[in-house]
C-alpha cells in the first residue's frame, strides 16, 4: 500500500514537474531549433528529464526511511545522480567542453562504485572471475558508457524514456523470478518517474529530456546494474542484455565515425534509430519497434538466462548478432 502510494506520488511529481519546465523553458527560450543535424522538424523545449532526477532522487531518503534501500545505496545512486544532473543541467542551459564533461562523468561513476563496495566477481561460461581493480576500473568505463550512450540515443520522440521503463519493468520479472524481489522498489520508483515525465515526452514530443536527464537516466540504470551483480552475478548479464539496443547503435555508430575518422562528440543524425527515424517517416514508428524488439526478443532471452537455461555471456551474443545486422542494415554512424 505504501509502496504503491509512493509511485502515484513520484509520478506526480515527475508530471507536474515536466508541466513547469516546460513553461519554463519556453519563458526563457530554451529550444531545440531544429538543424541539418536534428531529428525534429519543430522548435521544442528541452530540459524536461530534471523532472525525472528531482521526483527519483526524492524518493530515495523515503526509501531508505522505509527500510527498502540500504545506506550506501543511497549515497552512491544521490552523489553520482545529483553530479552527472548539474553537469547536464548546464550544459543543456550553454556548453561545458568535453574534457570537462568526461571529467564530472568519471568522478561521478567513481564516486557510485566506492558506495558499491566496487565491481563484484563477475561469472563467465559457468567460472567466477574476480577482476580486482581491473574490475573496479572497467566498472568505471562501464558506467560512463552507459551514460554517454544514453545522451547519444536519446535522439527521436520517446525512445529513451520508453527504453528506460522497459530495462526497469524488464528486470523487475528477472528479480521476482530469481528470488531477489528486495530489489524490485528502486527500478519501480524509476519507471514511474520516467513514465510521468513521458506522458510529455511521448510522440509528437512537447519537450525535450535534455543532456541532464538522459545522463542521469545512464548513470543510474549502470549503478543499478552493479548493484544486481551484488546479488547474482546472472543479473548483470540481464541488465546488459535489456539495454542491448542502445549498446549496439551507440557503440557501433562511435566505432564507424572513429573509424572514418569524425569528430565523436560533434553532433550528428548517423544512429541507425536516427536513420529508421527518417526511413520510416515517424519518430513513434521507431520508439514502438523498439519496444517490440525489447519485448518479444531481449526480455524472453535476459528471463531464459536468469532461469539457468541459456550463460548470460552466450546470452548477450545471441541478443546481439539481430541487432548489429540491424545496425548495419540502416547504416549506424554513416551520414547522409
Amino acid at each position: 500500500m505504501i509502496a504503491g502510494l509512493l509511485l502515484l506520488i513520484v509520478f506526480a511529481i515527475s508530471w507536474g514537474g515536466t508541466y513547469v519546465l516546460r513553461r519554463y523553458a519556453l519563458s526563457k527560450s530554451l529550444m531545440d531549433v531544429p538543424n541539418e543535424r536534428s531529428s525534429h522538424t519543430v522548435p521544442t523545449p528541452r530540459g524536461g528529464g530534471v523532472a525525472i532526477v528531482i521526483a527519483f532522487l526524492l524518493s530515495l531518503p523515503v526509501l531508505n526511511g522505509l527500510g527498502l534501500i540500504a545506506n550506501d545505496v543511497v549515497y552512491g545512486l544521490l552523489g553520482a545522480g545529483a553530479l552527472v544532473a548539474l553537469v547536464g543541467f548546464v550544459d543543456d542551459h550553454g556548453h561545458v567542453p568535453a574534457r570537462w564533461r568526461l571529467l564530472g562523468h568519471f568522478l561521478s561513476a567513481s564516486w557510485a562504485l566506492f558506495w558499491l563496495n566496487g565491481l563484484p566477481p563477475i561469472r563467465i561460461l559457468g567460472v567466477d572471475v574476480d577482476l580486482a581493480w581491473g574490475g573496479n576500473i572497467l566498472a568505471v568505463i562501464y558506467l560512463v558508457w552507459v551514460l554517454n550512450l544514453y545522451n547519444f540515443m536519446d535522439g527521436i520522440d520517446g525512445i529513451a524514456s520508453v527504453q528506460a521503463i522497459f530495462v526497469c519493468l524488464g528486470m523487475c520479472i528477472n528479480y521476482w523470478i530469481s528470488g531477489n524481489a528486495n530489489l524490485l522498489t528502486v527500478p519501480l520508483v524509476l519507471s514511474a518517474a520516467v513514465a510521468g515525465f513521458l506522458y510529455w515526452n511521448f510522440p509528437p514530443a512537447r519537450i525535450f529530456m535534455g543532456d541532464a536527464g538522459s545522463g542521469f537516466l545512464g548513470m543510474m540504470l549502470g549503478v543499478l546494474a552493479i548493484q544486481a551483480a551484488q546479488a547474482s552475478p546472472e543479473l548483470m548479464w540481464c541488465w546488459i542484455i535489456l539495454t542491448s539496443v542502445f549498446f549496439i547503435d551507440a557503440t557501433w555508430t562511435l566505432f564507424r565515425r572513429l573509424v572514418s575518422g569524425e569528430k565523436v562528440y560533434q553532433a550528428h543524425c548517423s544512429h541507425a534509430y536516427q536513420h529508421a527515424a527518417k526511413a520510416a517517416g515517424s519518430h513513434f514508428k521507431v520508439t514502438m519497434g523498439v519496444l517490440l524488439i525489447n519485448v518479444l526478443w531481449l526480455l524472453p532471452i535476459s528471463v531464459f538466462v536468469m532461469k539457468g537455461f541459456l550463460d548470460g555471456f552466450w546470452g548477450v551474443l545471441v541478443a546481439w548478432v539481430p541487432l548489429c545486422t540491424l545496425a548495419i542494415r540502416f547504416r549506424a554512424g554513416k551520414s547522409e
